[in-house]
């Protein structure tokens, strides 16, 4: 009986465990913003504002909303559109055209994407798929022959805005803001950008007609609200099906926000970069940690979850290199504690080698020089050295000047972690310390 119970109880786990994973992946995928929009509220007022003047007083506008990625630029407009659609008025009305500058390379590639979004392709036929020009001229009549109170209030969102000041002569962006600035369809154009300097890069008939709108985005909340963002990303919402559960989870999430281990994870994260998604994938991997008999979230988990994020790329190149390739690496860390990270070349490479063979010729194989040679210039193509000047008809490979890109911790916990590394290698990167 004990047994059939526990079975039903891990079934009924099973079901709450998975519909926790896809609510939680949904809302770190997905961006989807809950609860309060840390440091960003004034921004977000602004902006629904500005919004709402176009989609329900027929005002026109233009802004660019400036910030560097992972700041909140997509989330804030995201929620605005989504508050102003609730509104019955604008739901029925207003028209959205989603524009990305890594898509619509061109001017007419935009137009047909306009065109399509519009409904507009089977207005007049094929027409509106001619030439760039015939395209420009049709959808500018139509956005030109309406006024404030009787068309369709239409949104531009450019995302990658500055993609779009690279199109030819900038025409697409110099129709849209001549027509935000005259009184025919209210039209509200919203650029979205990384670049500071944006402004720069407009042609002077473009920033002329441009209403200079800038709405910025820095990441400006403290630790403590960056701690609660952690707690309302991982709290499970109150239409959750099992109450018993939700309960306990979410005393879970509060236990973790309070414990010394996740706070110096989370202000390592911090420090390292305030951008939402990067916290999004900690906490995913954290959530793929639990199963049906560990349903909530550790410690541990974000602690190994950390661990991966900021796993150092270069050291796992290290751990696939051949022993040789190793000595090689161990040489040249010996070489820069002697010369105090000057430049060096293969030769010096090469001699440093046959000093620690002729010292331990029992533990590693004295390769002849072509060999070393070859495994020399593999480390070259993984990026792990790199050649400090241009190669001349005549300086020969063994004399170019190179520089190693792995610090020395970087190379000794790549060592510690390297499987059968021999003992004698290990202890000759160890010995190049009592250099410093």
């Amino acid at each position: 009986m004990s047994s059939r119970k526990s079975k039903n109880s891990n079934l009924k786990h099973g079901e709450c465990i998975s519909q926790v994973q896809r609510i939680l992946r949904e809302r770190f995928c997905h961006q989807i913003p809950k609860g309060n929009l840390f440091g960003v509220q004034a921004q977000y007022k602004h902006l629904i504002e500005l919004l709402k003047r176009t989609a329900i007083h027929g005002e026109s506008n233009s802004a660019l909303i400036i910030g560097p990625r992972g700041s909140g630029k997509t989330m804030i407009l995201n929620q605005a559109l989504e508050e102003l659609m609730e509104i019955k008025q604008v739901r029925e009305n207003v028209l959205q055209v989603h524009l990305n500058g890594l898509l619509q390379i061109n001017d007419k590639i935009a137009l047909k994407e306009i065109t399509k979004q519009l409904c507009l392709e089977n207005v007049v036929g094929d027409k509106i798929f001619g030439t760039f020009a015939e395209n420009l001229s049709f959808l500018l009549e139509a956005l030109k022959k309406g006024d404030r109170t009787t068309s369709c209030p239409v949104i531009f969102i450019l995302d990658e805005f500055d993609l779009f000041a690279h199109h030819k002569n900038q025409t697409l962006l110099y129709n849209l803001f001549d027509i935000s600035q005259s009184a025919q369809t209210p039209v509200a154009v919203i650029g979205l950008t990384c670049r500071l300097d944006i402004l720069e890069l407009l042609e002077k008939r473009v920033k002329s007609r441009f209403s200079h709108r800038q709405i910025h985005l820095m990441n400006s909340f403290s630790f403590s609200q960056y701690l609660k963002i952690f707690k309302e990303q991982l709290t499970l919402p109150e239409e959750f099906p099992d109450k018993h559960f939700t309960e306990k989870w979410n005393e879970t999430v509060q236990g973790l926000s309070e414990d010394k281990n996740v706070k110096d994870v989370l202000l390592k994260h911090f420090h390292a970069s305030k951008d939402l998604r990067s916290l999004h994938m900690l906490l995913m991997l954290a959530l793929s940690h639990i199963t049906s008999s560990r349903p909530f979230i550790i410690p541990t988990d974000l602690i190994e979850a950390n661990h991966l994020c900021s796993m150092d790329s270069k050291a796992n190149i290290v751990h696939g290199l051949s022993v040789l390739e190793i000595c090689l690496l161990i040489a040249m860390k010996h070489l820069n504690d002697i010369y105090q990270d000057e430049p060096f070349n293969f030769q010096m490479v090469y001699n440093e080698f046959q000093k620690f063979i002729q010292r331990k010729a029992h533990s590693v194989y004295n390769f002849e020089k072509p060999v070393v040679m070859k495994a020399f210039e593999h480390l070259q193509q993984l990026e792990l050295v790199k050649v400090m000047e241009r190669t001349s008809v005549n300086t020969q490979r063994e004399y170019q000047l190179v520089k190693l890109l792995l610090d020395n911790n970087q190379i000794m916990d790549a060592l510690q972690k390297y499987p059968n590394c021999p003992t004698d290698v290990r202890q000759w990167a160890a010995s190049s310390l009592s250099w410093l």
